[in-house]
């Protein structure tokens, strides 16, 4: 499992899969995130903008896992 260092408070789910370079791009991001292909911490989110904190995992349905700390 990767780790992701924020300095922010939270990260949109959507910007952290970017940030991450789980994805290409915002589009590649958000389709993955509709198709229900994202789960944060073990529960699939649909929402884009969910605010990711420092100790959410977040796994993509092929297996690339990260964890976001601070």
């Amino acid at each position: 499992m990767e780790e992701i260092k924020i300095t922010t408070e939270f990260i949109k789910l959507d910007a952290l899969l970017k940030f991450a370079s789980l994805t290409g791009s915002g589009g590649e991001a958000k389709m993955l995130i509709q198709d229900g292909q994202v789960s944060v911490n073990g529960e699939v989110c649909t929402m884009r903008g969910k605010k990711i904190r420092p100790g959410d995992v977040v796994s993509l349905a092929d297996g690339e896992e990260v964890k976001v700390i601070c």
